[in-house]
């Protein structure tokens, strides 16, 4: 009668033991499948953690200055393409020659002295002219679309850095949330392993188990508590690596918005419209190519002449002012137009026309790869996460399974029909299909990630 009573208690106990941690399981579950409510002002999520990089990133910034400045020279040569003007002022003093020239008026012999040197038209003379010049040739027009060009592959290298920036924020983000998952695993299997520590230790004292049961058991437990001092290392690691990036003080206290559900697939149609339209590396790709063509372009228009126009009016006279001594009027106008016709270089522009032309030649190459690159990571990441979401049903399965099988074999072991192996066993099995679970859902959700930033849609 004391035995059947025994085993009553034992299983009662376990039942007892058990039941609460089954339900905190359930519901730590389901927490996490579920789709977080309000942010707190202490979360973050993953949109604030890629802002807060954004702006804190140095190599994000000098990219972001970098299309900045290509802007500024598309600017720069749309303008070399329109007229200059330049308000010209100028005093000119020349030494006169030994004597003054013959003049019939002597209060003018001053100013009318030979200058010494006869390329100077007066030993006094003064310039004030607006001055409107205008180029006009091959080479200044493919400038502007050279400087186009150039914007656009800075415009793509910029949204590729920012999508690596992306991919890094992600994926220490993920692997973050992940960590903290794995410390609430390492927490219930350290808490199930006190448990069943008692459990043999109150069946020794009833002499219904072995001393080498509680020896075991304590072996598990030592073991769980080794993995818990792990899992709480790789949790901070995890935390201080993402905050390096978000925070001026790495030691900052700050909490993760947990996985929301996780989002349909796309079909494979949608994704690779999505790639062939917003993939930043074929875009830098092309716009490369371009540049590499109009660079040839540049180069052979060196071969063609150059039209010069220029437009002075104002005064060039022995007086700073309108009228002369005499009346005359020194306000006027003078126009030239110039025509440089190329006829000789030595070669130079034949040899730049095969520099660019090699250039040319590598980035088409680098075209072709990338294409080829973006089809294979297309097909990949695609695959992956396909992969990945086919498992998640599975993996949950697997853990209500393990954790079913973890309570009839405590249930067992408390009624002296099971070993203590077994239930070491089942909870390993359980231990292992929890954290197998949190792999699968970190692989898809770094799946479907890179597939967003492969798309353009994160």
């Amino acid at each position: 009668m004391r035995i059947l009573a025994s085993i009553v208690f034992q299983v009662c106990l376990a039942v007892l033991v058990v039941a609460p941690s089954l339900s905190q399981q359930t519901q730590l579950s389901a927490s996490q499948a579920s789709t977080p409510g309000p942010v707190s002002p202490g979360q973050i999520t993953l949109e604030d953690a890629i802002a807060r990089v954004k702006a804190n990133e140095p190599t994000f910034a000098a990219a972001v200055a970098s299309a900045k400045v290509a802007a500024l020279d598309r600017s720069l040569a749309r303008s070399a393409l329109l007229p200059s003007v330049v308000y010209h002022n100028q005093y000119l003093y020349t030494q006169p020659a030994h004597g003054p020239s013959q003049s019939a008026n002597a209060s003018t012999a001053a100013t009318t002295s030979v200058p010494r040197f006869i390329a100077n038209n007066s030993v006094h003379e003064y310039t004030s002219q607006g001055v409107v010049s205008e180029t006009i040739g091959m080479q200044q027009v493919t400038a502007v679309a050279q400087a186009s060009a150039a914007a656009r592959f800075a415009s793509a290298e910029l949204e590729i850095a920012r999508r690596g920036l992306v991919v890094t924020v992600t994926s220490l983000y993920y692997s973050a949330l992940s960590a903290n998952h794995k410390l609430a695993i390492a927490q219930r299997a350290l808490d199930e392993t006190n448990s069943f520590t008692e459990l043999t230790q109150h069946r020794e004292d009833a002499r219904e188990a072995a001393h080498a049961d509680v020896v075991k058991a304590q072996l598990e437990q030592q073991q769980s508590e080794r993995e818990f001092a792990d899992a709480k290392l790789q949790s901070e690691k995890a935390r201080l690596d993402l905050a390096v990036l978000l925070f001026p003080d790495p030691q900052a206290a700050y909490t993760l918005v947990d996985f929301a559900n996780p989002v349909p697939l796309s079909t494979r149609e949608e994704i690779e419209a999505a790639a062939a339209q917003n993939n930043a590396e074929l875009k830098s790709a092309l716009a490369s190519m371009h540049a590499a063509n109009l660079s040839v372009t540049a180069a052979r228009a060196a071969y063609l002449p150059d039209l010069g126009l220029n437009f002075n009016y104002g005064i060039d006279s022995p007086e700073f002012a309108v009228h002369g001594p005499d009346g005359a009027r020194n306000l006027g106008y003078s126009a030239t137009a110039t025509l440089d016709i190329p006829v000789w270089d030595w070669f130079s522009t034949h040899d730049r026309i095969k520099q660019k032309t090699a250039l040319r030649d590598s980035a088409k190459v680098t075209l072709t790869a990338t294409q080829r690159r973006l089809v294979a990571d297309l097909d990949e990441y695609y695959g992956e996460a396909t992969v990945a979401r086919d498992q998640l049903q599975s993996l949950d399965q697997s853990v209500a399974t393990a954790r079913e099988s973890l309570r009839l074999v405590r249930l067992r072991y408390s009624a002296g029909e099971g070993t203590v192996l077994e239930v070491v066993d089942a909870q390993n099995s359980v231990v292992a299909a929890e954290t197998a679970r949190e792999d699968g859902v970190l692989r898809y959700q770094t799946a479907l990630a890179n597939l967003q930033i492969l798309t353009g849609t994160i």
